[in-house]
């Protein structure tokens, strides 16, 4: 069964760096743990701390709004008990509004407008306001008649902008209307009448406003019916752009409730308001019930870091002292991978790290002797297989130019005989080379012109032949049998079947630190499926009656012998010929000689 690959991230990282992560990680997972733990505790105690909080806050706010009202409602009983009941406003009418003005005095900063209206409607005093609005009638109005339908009772209305006085200073003044019956006594005539109020809204604004409920609370007031009298984002709400939970108010009772509104869990806290039927709504969201502060944020990081300082100092001395011997012996490992198997491998460490060492040795021994043997091996093959290379002639070759000789001496053609023998005895010369491999390029294109006019006489001069080399190229270094095979391709495929005459021509030249051969043939030419065929398939050029050395062959052997840099190229369209380029590194033949073994 086939083992699970590691991740790259394993195979990449030191050992000393995994333990030290492991180790880390596992005390972390622990600090987390006990850290959680820890969170909880402190995050419940300080949500009961904070719920305790809100309590207390809501109930010093409840306390002062409470205040605040009762002031109001004791100013409403001064001026009823002490001013409006007991006095005569047929002819104590001037003394009746100094003490009303008295006492607007001393309240202004709270109040906006006292008035005394009879039952119907008539303002009989009124400080600062002079006089109703032209054409008001407060008969109609609803609180005018609550007031008058429930006489035991204070009416409270909601916050509205005064509209019944005319009275630039307070025309647009934002009020709430505190209204009571009253006894009006005329003369010998006693009739209901009705005590307005209108409280500054500033001021209960200002009473709330600077109310805090902790982090991310606030607060607002509602009435029974659960519509606002007060909220922080009061102009928000009435524009549409923010909402509240105001439905449910008319649902609480006073305590502590917890609600999702909008997807949001949240606290809330519910106060009455005494004798006025409102409530004083404390909400908090539970985001807000978190240690976030910066003091606990602050002890927090320092502990986490103080933990993180002594957990990298203690990892880093195991680590260091479990991979100290590791990495030694990596050393001696990482030496061997380069190549000199005669380091000291370290033996230090435990017994299963000295153990280990040991073995290295002892393989990086055995390497050596193998390598050894396989060098020896693989320069004896890869000789072996040039040589074998080098003497594959086919024997057609061979046997058509005998048979030329012959028929040549039968014809008294003597002279065309000798240069016949003459050029076979160069070329086979040329191709024993005394087991060389690397020959100049003299002797290269030596080796290919007798090849050529071997082939010429054959094909009875159905084709000519040019061979162009500059001198200074003449003794550079080439390969042994490159060209010939590349030449017996151009006849062999490209002009035996030519109608016209063909023309082979060699070239050679040098461009800066390379050396080019040149092949150019007038033949058929070659599709591209076919030049890649050449250089592809294995003895695909090879012919019966040529040399069976195939392209690709000579390709791998420039190649073998110079670099991947080196090698062949060809250029070919049907019917426009062909074009066979060689680029060999222009080296001295004398340099590569020195080095080149001999039989």
């Amino acid at each position: 069964m086939a083992k699970t690959a590691k991740p790259d991230f394993f195979q990449k990282t030191s050992i000393r760096y995994t333990i030290f992560v492991y180790f880390t990680v596992s005390a972390l997972v622990m600090i987390l743990l006990i850290g959680v733990s820890l969170y909880g505790r402190l995050s419940g105690q300080l949500t009961a701390t904070i719920r305790e909080e809100n309590q207390a806050a809501i109930s010093r706010i409840n306390l002062s709004v409470d205040s605040y009202l009762r002031t109001l409602m004791k100013l409403s009983d001064s001026l009823y008990y002490g001013v409006i009941k007991n006095a005569d406003l047929s002819e104590e009418a001037d003394t009746v509004n100094s003490e009303i003005t008295l006492l607007y005095d001393n309240n202004k900063d709270s109040v906006a407008n006292i008035a005394l209206l009879s039952k119907k409607g008539e303002l009989l005093s009124a400080v600062p306001a002079a006089r109703l609005k032209t054409g008001m009638d407060v008969t109609g109005e609803q609180w005018f008649k609550d007031t008058l339908n429930r006489p035991e009772n204070l009416h409270f209305s909601m916050p509205h902008v005064q509209y019944i006085f005319d009275n630039s200073e307070n025309q647009y003044r934002w009020v709430i209307s505190l209204s009571r019956a009253v006894e009006i006594t005329q003369g010998t005539s006693t009739d209901q009448g009705v005590l307005l109020i209108d409280i500054a809204y500033g001021s209960l604004q200002q009473l709330l406003d600077n109310a805090a409920m902790g982090n991310q609370g606030y607060l607002y007031l509602a009435n029974s019916s659960g519509e606002l009298i007060y909220h922080p984002k009061i102009q928000l709400i009435d524009a549409g752009l923010e909402e509240e939970n105001t439905p449910a108010v008319q649902n609480y009772r006073d305590g502590n409730y917890q609600e999702i509104y909008q997807g949001k869990q949240r606290d809330v806290v519910v106060k009455s308001v005494g004798y006025t039927g409102w409530k004083l709504v404390g909400v908090t969201p539970r985001q807000g019930f978190s240690l976030n502060n910066l003091k606990t944020r602050l002890f927090m990081v320092f502990v986490i870091a103080f933990f993180l300082f002594l957990l990298a100092l203690i990892n880093s001395y195991i680590s260091s002292r479990i991979t100290a011997p590791i990495e030694e012996l990596e050393k001696s490992v990482n030496a061997l991978e380069e190549g000199a198997l005669d380091t000291q491998v370290y033996l230090g460490g435990s017994y299963e790290i000295q153990h280990l060492g040991r073995s290295i040795g002892d393989m990086a021994k055995r390497i050596q002797t193998l390598m050894e043997d396989i060098v020896a091996e693989h320069e004896s093959k890869r000789k072996s297989e040039f040589d074998t290379l080098q003497s594959q002639i086919n024997p057609h070759f061979l046997y058509n130019t005998l048979d030329i000789i012959v028929w040549m001496i039968e014809n008294e053609k003597k002279q065309d005989a000798v240069k016949v023998v003459t050029a076979l005895a160069r070329f086979f010369r040329i191709s024993l080379s005394r087991g060389k491999s690397i020959i100049p390029v003299k002797d290269e294109l030596e080796h290919v012109r007798n090849y050529l006019m071997i082939q010429q006489m054959r094909f009875k001069n159905k084709f000519t032949y040019q061979i162009q080399a500059d001198e200074q190229v003449l003794s550079l270094a080439s390969l042994k049998l490159m060209l010939q095979p590349l030449v017996e391709n151009a006849i062999y495929h490209g002009m035996e079947f030519m109608d016209g005459d063909g023309e082979i021509v060699v070239k050679v030249c040098r461009q800066q630190e390379s050396l080019l051969f040149m092949i150019q043939d007038n033949g058929l030419g070659m599709t591209k499926e076919q030049v890649q065929g050449l250089l592809t398939e294995k003895n695909h050029s090879s012919s019966r009656r040529g040399s069976g050395i195939g392209v690709k062959n000579v390709n791998e052997r420039i190649r073998l012998y110079f670099g991947e840099e080196y090698g062949l190229s060809i250029q070919s369209e049907p019917d426009e010929g062909t074009v066979v380029k060689i680029c060999l590194p222009a080296v001295p033949f004398d340099e590569l000689a020195e080095g080149e073994e001999k039989p």
